[in-house]
């Protein structure tokens, strides 16, 4: 199975890795693809969803690769970031929990998004299953120990899995938001609006998704 790559992606794209029976490769060779999850997620908060972007720069415009595409230190992001989370999940059940491991995406700097974006989703498979490192959830993400650029993945496969636009969140059973009251439940959070909502309990959602 080969993934794009996502910033904090949603709740779909890691039960893809969750539930995957075969290696999940993330796919460091296609060109970036603006609007999408590969530089931005979306948080659920007070006033409805809202978007969190990351801003890049593309070396050599639409035709860029994703694993050259820059982060950008433009408009202080970061610092909104971890405010818009801070505000959106400071009074749900597990933030505290989880904040001083999420917490450092936001203070360190990375120079490309796929390096940025990887380390997220090895941060995130090892909040989601802590206890089984080895599983295929963890073990099958590539490039662990290894320098995460394009150059050390396998020739590119052509199986490609769209990205979870228009739909995403139509497979996830409803779980428990801090604001489910005043908007209903809301499909197509990113994996931290699950995590600081259910804490422990998110990989069982991951895992009944489509179910």
């Amino acid at each position: 199975m080969i993934l794009h790559t996502t910033y904090f992606g949603s709740v779909d794209w890691y039960a893809q890795i969750v539930r995957s029976q075969e290696p999940v490769t993330i796919d460091g060779k296609e060109r970036f693809v603006k609007q999408t999850e590969r530089n931005h997620c979306l948080i659920a908060t007070a006033n409805g969803v809202q978007k969190l972007t990351v801003p890049v720069t593309l070396p050599s415009g639409g035709k860029t690769p994703i694993c050259d595409v820059r982060i950008s230190d433009h408009g202080n992001w970061r610092h909104l970031h971890w405010q818009a989370l801070s505000s959106a999940y400071g009074m749900s059940p597990f933030f505290d929990y989880y904040a001083d491991d999420i917490r450092p995406f936001f203070e360190r700097k990375w120079e490309f998004l796929f390096d940025y974006n990887y380390e997220i989703a090895q941060k995130m498979m090892e909040l989601v299953n802590p206890n089984d490192h080895a599983n295929p959830s963890t073990a099958s993400l590539p490039g662990e120990g290894m320098t995460l650029r394009a150059e050390s993945y396998a020739p590119f496969n052509p199986i490609y899995f769209p990205s979870l636009g228009s739909g995403a969140g139509d497979g996830v059973s409803p779980y428990y938001q801090t604001f489910q009251r005043r908007h209903g439940f809301l499909p197509g959070m990113s994996i931290l609006d699950l995590l600081f909502n259910m804490g422990p309990e998110a990989l069982l959602v991951l895992r009944n998704v489509g179910n």
